[in-house]
Order: structure tokens, then C-alpha cells, then sequence
């Protein structure tokens, strides 16, 4: 018997008609996935280090996929190739650094090996619903949002709290805020009539900057003054914020300042092509809001 990280150990009932016992594997003593193992058991949500006997089988995605070499683990990552994660260990992986958890005080918190949840992260892996269901609790987002079933959905469908309480920021919070980069959102007014966009935008100094096309709805920003916005919903806590900053924009031209601004960039742009003029807004007023809950 073989088994990987997440697989289940289904045990059968002696008592014919009678139901049997599964649970979740959660730690692998051995390197090639024999025997013995700990298992979380669905009825009990209690962890035991399991010898099965001849009444127990594995059932699992990598049991739906055996390896043509016999080995029902999956293989492991070679030295110096980057990890392809799949879309849900994409998703956890992110949530996890926003919080500021590492694999290990995750998988802790979690009930799980930190092995497993670096499996997760990095391949293609099938959690079972229990454990995406743990690993959303502690992340504080839902199972569905982690398998990306909201994708299409606006934010802010949450709850909201109730007794919300919004404040205004002061400046230096606003830039401590727009100084992570990210997207945010330009207003702009074009012949067809006003604009907002998402772009990918960098903070250099006191100015925002993001790259665009010349022909592009960002570029028509160029020699007037527009609107820029940042925010961001935690739909768990209903608790969020946004700043706004207004200033003028113009054209980045200076060939250092250009090749400075796409060396330190954070990200290219999500959507895709030439994008190499750089706008920068400087800005003239930066205001911004943030709601929380009423006794704090």
C-alpha cells in the first residue's frame, strides 16, 4: 500500500450493509508512502497514526492517476525547476502572505503536515473539501473562494458589519497604503466620454506611475488631471478601505527615469502586450476612508 499527502484511508465494515470509516492522510512516515500513517477520521475529526490492516484501501486523486512507474506519489520537483502550482495552490499560497503566515504556522493552525501544504502550494494537487475547508478558516476566506468559484463575482458581496464605523485617513496612511503598488483605478475623459480603467501601478517618490499603449484608454490621462484609486474588501471581516488620489499626468520621456521605473517594477501588465509608456501622476490631493468595526 502507497499514499500521498491528502489521500484518504477508507477502512470497510465487517458487518455487512454496515458503514465503514474514512479519514484524511495528513502525515507520511515514510519517503515512498508506505504504511504507517496519521489520519484525521471524518466521523471523529481526531488525528491517529494508523497500521491498516486488510480491510483498509487509499482512495485519492493520485490513486485516480497512477505514474506509469508504479508509484502512486507524485514526482517530486527536480532540482533548480520552479514549482507549477495549480489555480487553488495559487490561491492559498497568496492568501497566506497577506496575512503574513509561514507554511509552517499555517499547516499548525490548519491540522495538517507543513509537507502536505507545501505539496498544495506548488503542484497541481486535489485537496478534499475538509481540508480546503480548514485551510479557508484559518485563512479567513471560504473554500469557494480558494477553488476561484467567485472569480466572476464583484467584491463586496460579504456582509457588511454591524456597527460599521468609516474614518478618514490622513496622508501619510493614504501613501503607506498606495505604497505596496498593485492595480488600482484610473478616471480619465476620453471623445467618447469619462473612463475608469484598472492598471498596474508602481509609487516612485510622491508620484504614481503605471505603464499603458499610446492608443489606450489609460494614455488619454496625459496632459490633464485625473482621479486615481486604491482599495481593498476584506470580504471575511466586512472591514475595507480606499484612497483616491487626484493630480495632473504626463508622459515619462526621460530614459533613465523610463528604465528605472520597468527595472523596479513589481509586476507586468495583466493585460498582456506592448506596454512601454509610462504615465505618472503627481499628486495635488491624496484623501482616503476606511470602515471598520464600531468598537474598535
Amino acid at each position: 500500500m502507497r499514499a500521498e499527502l491528502g489521500d484518504r484511508l477508507v477502512v470497510e465494515s465487517p458487518a455487512i450493509g454496515a458503514a465503514g470509516r474514512d479519514g484524511e492522510i495528513v502525515t507520511i512516515r515514510h519517503p515512498d508512502g508506505t504504511p504507517p500513517y496519521e489520519v484525521r477520521w471524518s466521523d471523529t475529526d481526531e488525528v491517529t497514526l494508523v497500521f491498516p490492516g486488510p480491510d483498509a484501501h487509499i482512495s485519492g486523486a493520485g490513486h485516480r492517476h497512477e505514474h506509469a512507474a508504479g508509484s502512486a506519489r507524485p514526482p517530486a520537483t527536480p532540482a533548480g525547476r520552479t514549482p507549477h502550482p495549480g489555480d487553488i495552490g495559487r490561491r492559498v499560497a497568496t492568501e497566506r502572505r497577506s496575512r503574513g503566515l509561514t507554511r509552517e504556522e499555517t499547516a499548525h493552525r490548519a491540522g495538517m503536515a507543513p509537507e502536505y501544504l507545501a505539496y498544495l502550494e506548488e503542484q497541481a494537487a486535489d485537496p478534499t473539501a475538509a481540508c480546503l475547508a480548514r485551510l479557508a478558516g484559518v485563512l479567513g476566506t471560504t473554500p469557494v473562494a480558494l477553488r476561484g468559484g467567485d472569480v466572476d463575482l464583484p467584491p463586496g458581496r460579504g456582509q457588511a458589519l454591524l456597527h460599521p464605523r468609516m474614518r478618514e485617513l490622513g496622508p501619510d496612511e493614504c501613501r503607506r497604503l498606495l505604497s505596496a503598488s498593485g492595480v488600482g483605478r484610473v478616471a480619465v475623459s476620453t471623445p467618447r466620454g469619462p473612463a475608469v480603467v484598472p492598471v498596474n501601478y508602481e509609487v516612485v517618490g510622491e508620484a504614481v506611475a503605471y505603464r499603458t499603449a499610446p492608443d489606450s484608454v489609460p494614455a488619454a490621462a496625459v496632459g490633464s488631471e485625473v482621479a486615481f484609486e486604491v482599495d481593498h474588501l476584506d470580504e471575511a471581516t466586512g472591514e475595507g478601505w480606499s484612497v483616491l488620489v487626484v493630480g495632473s499626468a504626463r508622459v515619462v520621456t526621460e530614459p533613465d527615469a523610463v528604465r528605472r521605473l520597468a527595472e523596479g517594477a513589481h509586476a507586468s501588465p495583466w493585460a498582456g502586450g506592448e506596454r512601454e509608456m509610462w504615465v505618472s501622476i503627481r499628486p495635488t490631493r491624496i484623501t482616503g476612508r476606511r470602515i471598520t468595526e464600531g468598537g474598535q
